[in-house]
């Protein structure tokens, strides 16, 4: 129930992002969420008395830049195509994630990972739509690019979990994204109506709950199921996107889609029971 929270709390940022994209740019969106999840993430800290770091800031920092980029690439998109084809392109990330752990984390990718990454290759090809001039999407390109940013992302988190506490891991991103965005809506910088406005405060809170949920489902909820169940959010993103604004996903849309999280799905189920015959060998190892 938590993890279908999140996916609904987190489509409805999606939704607000792309109703105040039409008018405000992606990189003020991104200093308005970053700024208001500091101030929100700072004061949380201060009352569970959880200190800041001496070492790691470096590792920290990066952390936040990837995620400054993740989110900057990703709002772009947002604001670009139909929130669908955004959810979907960004689902990416999990694919990404096998690998970058691979090479930077020194974890082992099955064989066959290989196999299904045709299917997700497809499934992008079909989203994209390089094929047809007039449908091609530079900005699903865009969206290709904040998976692979969020992957990076996420990769990070992995190794800086086990030095650091999650709320400073999570102030270094959202207080990153804060100063990197100020120079890229510098010379774009609208001043936001009172409805607007309102959107923007909505944008910070709003996100900030949807990871709160997210963390809690992960911590009281199967993993299996929490990640199977965040592909919901496609649907609701589709919901707000068709009620909205109109959004009519076409069929290579649905079919590219239907490629990417059945693959998704699939890798994610691979590497869990991969993961517990390795703990449960330990087990019979240690006794």
């Amino acid at each position: 129930m938590l993890a279908v929270l999140s996916s609904l709390v987190f489509s409805i940022m999606n939704a607000l992002v792309k109703a105040v994209s039409l008018n405000i740019p992606a990189s003020e969106i991104m200093f308005f969420r970053s700024l208001i999840g500091t101030i929100l993430i700072f004061i949380m800290m201060k009352q569970s008395r959880v200190p800041f770091s001496k070492k790691g800031v470096p590792m920290l920092f990066i952390r936040g830049l990837l995620g400054a980029l993740y989110l900057y690439a990703y709002f772009y998109t947002i604001s670009k195509i139909p929130l669908a084809d955004a959810s979907i392109l960004a689902h990416l990330s999990t694919i990404f994630v096998f690998f970058l752990s691979a090479v930077f984390l020194k974890e082992k990718v099955s064989r066959s990972t290989f196999y299904i990454l045709p299917l997700v290759f497809l499934g992008a090809i079909l989203l994209i739509k390089p094929f047809t001039f007039s449908a091609f999407s530079v900005y699903a390109l865009v969206g290709v690019l904040s998976a692979l940013f969020a992957a990076g992302a996420a990769t990070s988190i992995r190794y800086l979990s086990k030095r650091h506490p999650s709320y400073e891991i999570v102030f270094y991103f959202l207080a990153t994204g804060t100063v990197v965005s100020v120079p890229l809506m510098w010379n774009e910088f609208v001043v936001p109506s009172l409805l607007e406005g309102f959107y923007l405060v909505c944008i910070g809170v709003v996100s900030l709950l949807g990871q709160i949920f997210l963390t809690k489902a992960f911590t009281h909820e199967n993993i299996v199921v929490v990640e199977m169940t965040r592909y919901i959010g496609i649907v609701f993103n589709a919901l707000w996107g068709f009620l909205f604004w109109s959004e009519v996903p076409d069929a290579l849309t649905i079919s590219g889609g239907i490629l990417i999280i059945a693959s998704c799905v699939l890798l994610s189920v691979m590497n869990r029971r991969t993961a517990s015959v390795k703990r449960s060998t330990s087990v019979v190892y240690e006794k």
